[in-house]
């Protein structure tokens, strides 16, 4: 099973997200991937539009305060997300309709459809547990993100 930290530098970790908005936060965790080095700096607009193009498909506001934002596109090396944690909550068309608390931008390349599918299954396994997404809106900090990443990795946590 992949593991969060394959996918998730401690750099692409942003708390608190600053945007109150779907369009603002998903430009903060393109940000991040970029300070992380998963996204070549040039490609920053592109990958940024390719996401709100997914985004205006469907939402990918999966409900209970998570959003999990994706795209694949041919300018990725290698798969990656980015974590950010709005502590007012985030506008993001939700399927409840109920603000977004965490969300994880996934990117991956375009000739990597099943290992995109696997980190979106463990992405899911994840924040589909009630307890994760508890601890992980407690984090106060990147810092506590990351060490709850590496925790959730060697635990199972049932949903």
């Amino acid at each position: 099973m992949l593991k969060l930290t394959d996918i998730v530098s401690p750099a692409a970790v942003v708390v608190p997200l600053k945007g109150r908005e779907r369009d603002q936060v998903v430009g903060e965790l393109v940000d991040a991937l970029v300070a992380s080095n998963a996204i070549d700096r040039d490609s920053r607009d592109h990958i940024y539009l390719r996401v709100l193009d997914r985004e205006l498909k469907s939402t990918t506001g999966f409900g209970k305060g998570v959003a999990v934002p994706h795209a694949k596109d041919g300018r990725i090396r290698r798969i990656s997300a980015a974590i950010g944690l709005s502590h007012a909550g985030v506008e993001f068309n939700s399927l409840d309709r109920q603000p977004v608390y965490t969300v994880i931008l996934l990117i991956s390349p375009d000739e990597q459809p099943n290992e995109h599918l696997r980190a979106m299954e463990a992405i899911f396994k994840h924040v589909g547990s009630d307890v994760f997404r508890r601890l992980l809106r407690q984090c106060q900090t990147s810092a506590d993100v990351w060490a709850l990443l590496q925790e959730a990795d060697s635990q199972k946590y049932s949903a």
